[in-house]
């Protein structure tokens, strides 16, 4: 049986950023779930908290079964990857993109500073969020994608603060499952890359040639094709073949060893 899936959107945005993968995944034969995170799409008139971020991914995996790839962008994959390392989780793997710098307590400051004065703009800060994402985000209907859910103005604050109780490489270091760190080549959330690689157990790091930080959104077409693979090494009959048992196994200890889409 081939593994569901659970998918974890990044800040601001909504498991409504997640189209494209869910219509791919479930024309393959997937059972697929993307929650909203607390404070998000329509959850927005929650108050996030790491809490209750890690039971909404707790909750959709158990309520998937045993057989989960666990996929996560950019907060998602913070947060996955989390979830992952701090306790024996059912599930069979994990992709956490976009995620590859440490969530220093210094840079969530700065984060934290610039977020309360585009907060103090009379929309919030609404015109300059919808600019960012069509400016950025030119692949057709990405776009749409990420506004349809709705955009988490008031969370900011609360996801920054709350992320500085997360080592992302001590959690990285504790998961057992194979991990796939992936990034766009274009991404300045990527300057880490080597350091985390080294903490992977059974992973790889695979770097998609030309997409910003939005690699799900920006390259769709490789991310789905990512995601197919994935799921084909972790099916029961990949995992009789040697190549994949080999892949599988292997340790990725620097960023040069990896794929490139």
């Amino acid at each position: 049986m081939s593994p569901s899936v659970v998918l974890v959107h990044g800040i601001r945005t909504s498991s409504s950023m997640w189209r494209r993968q869910v219509r791919f995944l479930e024309a393959r034969g997937h059972r697929v779930l993307a929650p909203d995170l607390p404070g998000h799409g329509a959850r927005m008139d929650e108050r996030f908290t790491l809490e209750g971020a890690i039971d909404t991914i707790s909750d959709a995996v158990d309520s998937l079964g045993d057989d989960v790839l666990l996929v996560g962008f950019s907060l998602g994959a913070y947060l996955s990857v989390h979830y992952a390392g701090t306790g024996d989780r059912p599930i069979r793997g994990l992709i956490a993109a976009s995620c590859s710098t440490q969530a220093y307590p210094v840079i969530l400051w700065g984060y934290r500073m610039v977020a309360a004065g585009i907060h103090r703009f009379p929309d919030r800060g609404q015109w300059l969020n919808d600019w960012a994402v069509r400016t950025f985000i030119r692949y057709p209907g990405s776009p749409d994608d990420v506004l349809r859910g709705g955009t988490a103005l008031e969370v900011m604050d609360d996801v920054l603060r709350e992320l500085r109780k997360l080592d992302t490489r001590a959690s990285l270091a504790r998961i057992e499952q194979p991990v796939w760190l992936v990034n766009g080549s274009l991404d300045h959330f990527r300057i880490q890359e080597r350091a985390f690689a080294r903490q992977l157990k059974r992973g790889t790091v695979v770097r998609l040639q030309g997409a910003n930080h939005m690699v799900s959104l920006t390259r769709p077409t490789q991310f789905n094709r990512l995601l197919a693979d994935a799921i084909d090494q972790l099916s029961p009959e990949s995992r009789t073949s040697h190549t994949t048992r080999r892949r599988l196994a292997s340790e990725v200890r620097d960023s040069s060893k990896l794929e490139t889409w």
